[in-house]
């Protein structure tokens, strides 16, 4: 368990090593951040003050090298347009961002697994073909144009949700359930695939024939087994909506760290564009970590 454990803490630290690349490349791919800072009536001097200011005019090892060493102890350095702390504003908006994350990963939850059972016992059925057809269409549709329906429909004409803001749990029944369709194809397919292979092992047939009920057969025996690839693809699945949350957020306009990545893009806040960057991958990171883990406890044979 010791080896399995440390190949996997070597292989996060590259993944969230080459993110750290990218976001700081990607960044200085996109102009001269000076320029972009100063404004277009900026002359030639305040172009070269800012500059110097904020070490844009070392090298790009020297200034790669310097972000790394603050990033590696939560400085992530001052934003432009919000004359802040980068590192404080992500902590104040993530609670909004993370809430929004898990609501949305909860329903996904509660509404594919059974599906996913379901279509698995009627393997075949006009029930399992009906589950599909659900999952396809929640799959290709546009999670923005899904979002401005049910505000107009279930905020503005019935009146039940509000349609913004983050005051009571209710607002997030909206943004949450959008968020969820995202995750609800995938999950419902993986559910059904592995109770159907479960349905069809030596040891269902044997607990059948010593007459162990229907139901515990299909969620103490079966879906303890089909549960493992979900699992993982439950962690994965969060951490999409994470990194993704930023059209949900911005729809329902709920100031998280999705909607605190909308406003530096467009404000040319690179500080706080690496930094959501970072934050965002090394969550993506560590829950993938803990959900082969999680799986390793469950299943031995996935630690060799």
């Amino acid at each position: 368990m010791a080896s399995f454990l440390l190949r996997r803490l070597i292989l996060a630290a590259c993944v969230a090593l080459t993110v750290l690349t990218l976001a700081f490349t990607l960044t200085r791919l996109s102009g001269d951040l000076a320029i972009s800072i100063a404004g277009p009536s900026a002359t030639d001097a305040d172009i070269a003050i800012i500059r110097t200011a904020y070490g844009l005019d070392r090298r790009l090892p020297e200034q790669f090298l310097a972000w790394v060493g603050r990033a590696a102890v939560g400085d992530f350095g001052e934003s432009f347009f919000f004359k802040a702390r980068v590192s404080s504003l992500i902590a104040e908006r993530m609670p909004i961002t993370l809430s929004l994350g898990l609501t949305g990963l909860g329903i996904a939850l509660l509404v594919s697994i059974p599906l996913g059972i379901l279509a698995a016992v009627r393997e075949g059925s006009w029930v399992d073909r009906l589950v599909q057809l659900f999952a396809m269409i929640g799959q290709a549709m546009p999670s923005f144009w899904l979002g401005l329906i049910m505000m107009i429909f279930f905020g503005l004409q019935l009146g039940w949700l509000p349609v913004s803001g983050t005051g009571s749990w209710e607002h997030y029944v909206m943004p949450g359930t959008v968020l969820a369709f995202s995750a609800i194809p995938a999950l419902t397919r993986l559910t059904r695939s592995g109770m159907i292979q479960a349905l069809a092992s030596d040891y269902i047939r044997t607990a059948r024939a010593k007459g162990l009920s229907r139901f515990s057969i299909l969620f103490k025996h079966a879906l303890r087994n089909a549960a493992l690839p979900v699992v993982s693809i439950a962690s994965v699945q969060l951490g999409f909506m994470l990194g993704g949350s930023i059209v949900i957020e911005t729809v329902f306009a709920l100031h998280g760290v999705g909607f605190l990545a909308w406003e530096s893009i467009t404000k040319n806040d690179f500080p706080v564009v690496q930094a959501v960057v970072l934050v965002l991958a090394v969550i993506y990171v560590v829950l993938t970590l803990l959900a082969d883990l999680f799986n390793a406890v469950l299943d031995p044979r996935l630690r060799g």
